[in-house]
């Protein structure tokens, strides 16, 4: 038995969807019924037995912090995909970042040493990777500066790796990736979906910061493999192409056939736009949409290796615009 946190998000219902398709006996956790008729749709973008799928999947509601419902929801699990997680960048979600992705993976860890899980995917992200002196490509032995100004995410994202580590330091067996920025489609109201819509409404301008992108479907399959192989104790960066975010964005523009953007967005400008932001938080109460460590990242140009896990399960990676591509055609027969 399988069991996958995060069910209704975009990597658990890509993840779900090829466990289906595998014939293999799962279970999936979900917080929020509504979002069910989201894993719904994703499926049937890809398969036309989408409902057929979706009910071979075991369905339990709960909580990361809910310890008695995780407990049931661990009943004869071998295997554990932990994609579950806060993603946000508002300052002001510090303490409900460290909660879920923090306390929410100890658990997960503490109920598979437990339940004498076999083995443990844990979803973590290039945010907790460190950043080279020289510019040379980032990989999985790039160190962690915890003096450096980073992000809230990224600090409890690097805060739920070290409950993962602490597992195995206890005997247990896992396994750790960290994508980048993931291509897919069906959640347009955060994530890359959140990109392409903002794209489609008109986007004014543009950053000259660099990171690294890859398609949903190479994150999943890279787990399965992983979780499949006797490979146990390390982790792995997964990214097909670095590309600026300009050009990601015109790329997205182009395949989306709006208007690109025209205006490059200066530090200087940025240094601004998050200082005001932060006031008009301050004065509204409305959430924050670009804070420091945001504004510093959209900036900053970092590129990373896959060289790693490329060697290990001798796998090539979808092209950037081939993905870019396929994520707009179903955001416009949406739209």
């Amino acid at each position: 038995m399988i069991l996958v946190t995060g069910g209704t998000g975009l990597v658990g219902s890509h993840l779900l969807l090829e466990l289906a398709l595998k014939n293999k006996a799962i279970k999936a956790i979900y917080r929020d019924e509504k979002k069910l008729t989201t894993v719904k749709k994703i499926f049937s973008y890809y398969n036309k037995n989408s409902e057929e799928l979706f009910n071979k999947i075991e369905w339990v509601q709960a909580d990361l912090l809910d310890i008695p419902l995780l407990i049931d929801a661990f009943k004869n699990v071998k295997y554990v995909y932990h994609c579950a997680a806060l993603v946000s960048f508002e300052p002001n979600k510090y303490h409900e970042l460290r909660k879920t992705n923090i306390e929410g993976t100890a658990n997960i860890v503490n109920l598979c040493a437990s339940s004498q899980v076999e083995k443990l995917c844990y979803v973590s992200s290039i945010a907790t990777l460190g950043k080279t002196l020289d510019n040379t490509d980032v990989d999985e032995d790039t160190i962690w500066n915890p003096e450096s100004d980073n992000s809230l995410y990224g600090i409890t994202k690097y805060g739920a790796e070290m409950e993962v580590w602490r597992g195995i330091q206890e005997g247990l067996n896992a396994v750790i990736v960290n994508p980048g920025v993931i291509l897919a489609p069906g959640i347009w109201n955060y994530g890359s979906g959140h990109i392409f819509k903002k794209v489609y409404n008109g986007l004014a301008y543009y950053t000259e910061g660099t990171t690294g992108y890859i398609d949903v479907f190479d994150v999943v399959n890279s787990m399965i493999q992983l979780m499949e192989s006797s490979t146990k104790n390390e982790r792995f960066v997964l990214v097909a192409e670095n590309q600026s975010y300009k050009n990601f964005i015109i790329e997205v523009a182009n395949s989306l056939q709006v208007k690109r953007p025209t205006k490059k967005a200066k530090v200087f400008l940025l240094s601004i736009a998050w200082r005001m932001d932060w006031l008009k938080s301050k004065l509204t109460g409305e959430r924050r949409i670009l804070s420091k460590q945001l504004a510093n990242t959209l900036v900053t140009s970092t590129t990373y290796s896959s060289d790693k896990i490329k060697t290990l399960l001798d796998i090539q990676f979808k092209p950037v615009n081939k993905s870019i591509e396929e994520v707009s055609k179903k955001f416009l027969k949406e739209h």
